[in-house]
């Protein structure tokens, strides 16, 4: 019973914080206008640095780490309780990215989760957040595709998860999330297919296009 409270808990208070997005808030209240009306539409850094620049990224970046970092912290000391911190923090990670992705506050159309995971990550388990985020950087960089490289995390992410022993409800929830980011990559996925996927530029100076 106290078991099935603390999850309940977790999930809903993770969703609700997931559901915060620092791209909207901060085109918005920063610059004015609606990020989610530029570039791709979609409501991420990825596409936010695409539109604006540099500048205002730091904010973002910081919004949707302490939202994720927030709730991971929170669910691995309220399962700690219990003796399962680390599927505690997997839990609150999880559902902080079901709220990126279906977002309360936003007529439920949100980002990818990619920064709300990979932030999680360091809180559940460092040694599955350093292989996952070396696999992204190691794709990013050498395809300049950031969604192939998100996906490639997402898949590193329950691999290591298992790699590192974190046990079976652990793994499960890694590879649910690695679902989740891979659904909301789909669009992605069929511009790789289509050789129309567009590159990140690292000589951007910003300003909207």
């Amino acid at each position: 019973m106290k078991l099935t409270l603390y999850l309940l808990a977790i999930a809903l208070s993770s969703y609700l914080l997931g559901s915060i997005n620092g791209a909207i808030i901060t085109s918005k209240y920063i610059y004015k206008k609606d990020v989610r009306q530029f570039g791709s539409g979609n409501p991420g850094l990825t596409n936010f640095y695409r539109v604006f620049g540099v500048k205002g990224a730091a904010l973002v970046l910081a919004i949707d780490i302490l939202k994720s970092v927030i709730p991971a912290i929170f669910g691995g000391w309220l399962l700690g309780k219990l003796g399962m911190r680390t599927l505690g923090a997997e839990a609150a990670a999880f559902f902080v990215m079901v709220g990126h992705s279906f977002p309360a506050y936003y007529k439920f159309r949100g980002g990818k989760t990619v920064l709300a995971a990979g932030a999680a990550l360091f809180v559940i388990d460092l040694r599955v957040a350093i292989a996952s985020w070396v696999v992204f950087l190691c794709v990013m960089l050498l395809t300049r595709f950031v969604s192939l490289g998100s996906m490639a995390a997402g898949v590193a992410y329950p691999v290591s998860a298992a790699i590192f022993g974190l046990g079976p409800w652990c793994i499960l929830i890694a590879a649910l999330s690695a679902a989740l980011l891979l659904f909301r990559h789909k669009a992605n996925i069929q511009r790789l297919v289509n050789g129309t996927e567009s590159r990140i530029s690292f000589s951007r100076r910003g300003g909207e296009k």
